[in-house]
This record gives C-alpha cells, structure tokens and sequence, in this order.
C-alpha cells in the first residue's frame, strides 16, 4: 500500500541518514582542528568523521534513488528537487562570493604591511597564459560535452549519453592533474603573504568542486551503464550538469580576475 500513490506529493520515510551525516560532519570538522592545533588524536577523529560522511552519501542518496525507481518522483515532486538544487547552487554562489570579496578588498585596498602595492613586491605569479588557460579551455570543452550527454539522453541515444559523459569524466581528471601540478610548482606558497593565501583558497576551493562534479558524473556514468535514467525521468544526471555548468562559470570569473588582472604588472614564474 505505501507504493499506492493518491496524489503528487511524497513524503519520504523516516531515515537515520540525515542526523548521522550532521554527526560525522561534526567529527570530521572537530578532528581537522583538532589537528590543526597539533592534537595526535585530530586525524583519527577527522578520518572516522570522513569515512562516515562517505557512508551517509552512499546510503542516502542510495535511497533516494530506489524512491525514483519505485515511482515516486512525479513531475510535482521533481519540480521541487530542481528548487532545491538551485537553492544549492546559490549557496555555493555566496560561498565563492566570500572568497572573491576577500581577494578583491587585498587587491584593491592593499595595507602598507605589504607595501601599499598587488601583487606584494617580491611575488612571482604564475603567467595566466599557460596552464590557466589550457585548464581554462578544458572546462569549456567540458561543458560542451556534458551538454551533448544531456541532449543524447533526451532524444534515446544511449551511446552518446555514456560517450559524452565519459569525455567529460576524462577533462575533469584532466583539469585536476594539471592545477595539481600547477599548485606543486608554485613560486608562492600559502603561508606567509596574502597573495598565495587568497590564490589558493579560491582555486583550491574551486578545485575541490571539480573533484566533487568529477565523483557526481562518474556516479551518473555508472548509474547510465546500469541503465538508469530515461528522457522523462533523469534529475540526478541534470543535477550533475547544473553543478558541472556552475563549476565552469566560477572558473571563468577566477581566471578573468585572479590570474589575469590579479597579477597584471608582476613577473611571471618561468
């Protein structure tokens, strides 16, 4: 009987997940600054609490996606999965926005500590017109391929769907390995002056957001390969795509202000 829908609405059943995520997130943030602060138990405690956040994704969304096999996401339903993911989005926006507004007040309004000049004398920067801008035509290519995924599944090709999707796995994997090799070669580190502390925190933010979008379309491969999604029915793949779409904007607003006019006028790392 509780598969017997008399209306558009769904209400999901009880489910463990959601206060057991809230309590390995509470571990995993504790345990990193309890590291942070030296404490030989930090680590412990940060893994158990990442090992546990992997669990509750594994099983949660594993529900939520035996809930749209069994029937229950109408187009009602649906519709408010999509409010909920752009709800998500526009956080993430604002989170960027913090990162970019601290760039900006340093860059715009440099302290006389670092000498009233940006970049802070004595600061290499990278030269946006080598590996920034191949990463930054990698993401573009991306987001053409993950488009043709999505137009392959609306209109029944199956094959163009799992094609598109794994090109756009392959870039992703591509972008990664590139802004890793780029962070290990930098002539600026993190510590120390202002400029590698808001580089690194707005692309190593971003870079992050790539590895997730990368995870979210290798499940979305997996899922297709098992023959999940229809051309009515497939919000976790489009999902997939509004992230990946969003993850590209931000790289474009990244390279325009932080690699390219955040160091206008300083001399590039050779």
């Amino acid at each position: 009987m509780a598969a017997i829908k008399h209306h558009d609405y769904h209400l999901v059943d009880p489910d463990p997940w959601p206060i057991i995520g809230a309590a390995c997130a509470g571990l995993l943030f504790g345990g990193l600054v309890m590291s942070w602060h030296d404490n030989p138990y930090g680590k412990f405690v940060a893994a158990l609490g990442l090992i546990g956040v992997f669990t509750t994704m594994y099983n949660w969304w594993g529900n939520t996606v035996r809930e749209a096999h069994t029937g229950y996401h109408t187009p009602v339903v649906q519709l408010h999965l999509r409010y909920g993911m752009i709800l998500f989005i526009a956080s993430e926006v604002m989170f960027f926005l913090a990162w970019f507004w601290a760039f900006f007040d340093s860059s715009l309004f440099p302290a006389t500590a670092i000498g009233g000049h940006w970049p802070p004398k004595g600061i290499e920067v990278l030269d946006p017109w080598g590996f920034p801008l191949l990463n930054t035509l990698i993401l573009l290519c991306s987001g053409t391929t993950v488009t043709w995924a999505h137009h392959s599944l609306i209109h029944g090709d199956r094959k163009g769907l799992k094609l598109g999707l794994l090109l756009t796995i392959g870039l992703g994997l591509l972008f990664s390995s590139i802004q890793a090799w780029e962070y290990a070669h930098a002539p600026f580190a993190f510590k120390g002056n202002i400029y590698g502390a808001t580089f690194f925190m707005a692309t190593g933010f971003h870079g992050f957001h790539v590895i997730v979008g990368t995870i979210f379309l290798t499940v979305c491969y997996l899922r297709a390969r098992r023959g999940d999604f229809t051309p009515g029915q497939h919000f976790g793949f489009e999902a997939a795509a509004w992230y990946w779409h969003f993850v590209d904007v931000v790289w474009l607003f990244l390279f325009t202000s932080i690699y390219v006019w955040g160091g206008w006028g300083a001399p590039h790392a050779g």
